[in-house]
């Protein structure tokens, strides 16, 4: 058996919005539509507010609230534990946006949906996207981990969260190799190794939804700017961290 999942490294996340922007190419998303998303945390110290940023998706739960309320079946499981939806079963009474616990589902409205420039001309990304992969108003959607791609790369031999071409989009983008893909049922896996052996963990346990989505190297809560930097691997990352830091500091003395 395989089930797919995904790690987050929160320590070498730089919030760049990448992933966001990949997915939005990927998949062809609407104007006011997106599937990953980054999630500010607020926490009062008593004296001090510190804020942090983690990246959310969906997170294809084993015991998935969304596909037990749906009415039409058109939100359902795959045999690799990847939650899809069938546009042309969904007729859109939202249950499943209800349902979901983590609040990672999109009903698509014309309000979501009023085109990248309302009056005028579709754009050439909006013309091709209706022809290669297209939505539907009045249907809800989300994340599916980029299955077009996992199962076009199977057909070729192809191992997801090893060959790119079989790989989410997310992944392939992220420049701080913070997002790591692969089979949670293999013990063996880079992503079962990464769970193992930095005690993965994911989002509200208590649910019991079982996710397929761990974080690891990090809390939530925790200012960004106290990420540990031995985690933070790459020279680019020094570089944009050397580049950030004299800004920061002239930022702050301007509103002092």
């Amino acid at each position: 058996m395989t089930r797919w999942g995904m790690v987050i490294n929160l320590a070498k996340c730089m919030r760049c919005h990448a992933c966001v922007a990949a997915c939005r190419i990927e998949h062809f998303l609407p104007l006011r539509v997106t599937w990953p998303r980054l999630i500010a945390v607020e926490t009062d110290e008593g004296y001090k507010v510190d804020v942090s940023t983690y990246p959310v998706r969906c997170n294809q739960c084993k015991e998935a609230p969304c596909v037990d309320v749906c009415p039409t079946e058109a939100s359902y499981k795959r045999e690799d534990g990847i939650v899809a939806i069938d546009s042309n079963k969904c007729f859109g009474c939202r249950y499943c946006v209800i349902a979901c616990p983590y609040q990672n589902r999109t009903y698509v409205s014309r309000k979501r949906d009023p085109g990248y420039f309302p009056g005028f001309s579709k754009t050439g990304f909006e013309k091709k996207g209706e022809k290669l992969y297209p939505h539907q108003r009045g249907t809800t959607e989300k994340c599916n981990f980029c299955m077009e791609r996992i199962d076009a790369g199977l057909a070729k031999g192809l191992k997801p969260g090893i060959d790119r071409e079989a790989t989410p989009a997310c992944v392939n983008t992220c420049q701080a190799r913070a997002l790591t893909f692969g089979d949670l049922d293999d013990p063996n896996s880079n992503v079962s190794r990464l769970i193992r052996e930095k005690s993965g963990f994911v989002l509200h346990p208590e649910y019991g939804t079982d996710p397929s989505v761990f974080y690891i190297d990090y809390k939530l809560g925790g200012n960004d700017n106290k990420a540990p930097i031995e985690a933070q691997t790459g020279s680019h990352i020094q570089h944009l961290s050397s580049v950030y830091e004299p800004v920061k500091e002239k930022l702050a003395k301007r509103y002092e």
